[in-house]
């Protein structure tokens, strides 16, 4: 899962920075891998990727989506990417 979901990283990489690795699941996930990894990681995990996100991955839909799954409202703006000067 590593290598589908981030794959500009070696897994052993991309695993090593967790919040990285399950919001990019979290927002690009088929229903089948969202089901793998929910048997994986808690909910907790979860929210505290949805609590500290990396910036610009989650879109619109998915940030909605996981807050409501997770019950987390009311849903706050996602974070912004910054942008270079």
């Amino acid at each position: 899962m590593a290598r589908k979901y981030v794959w500009w990283q070696p897994p052993d990489r991309a695993l090593a920075d967790e919040p990285l690795f399950l919001a990019q699941m979290m927002t690009l996930g088929t229903a089948d891998d969202v089901r793998w990894l929910l048997s994986r990681v808690s909910e907790e995990d979860l929210r505290r990727v949805l609590e500290d996100p990396p910036a610009g991955v989650f879109n619109g839909r998915s940030w909605h989506f996981w807050h409501l799954r997770l019950g987390l409202v009311p849903i706050p703006e996602p974070p912004a990417r910054p942008m270079p000067r």
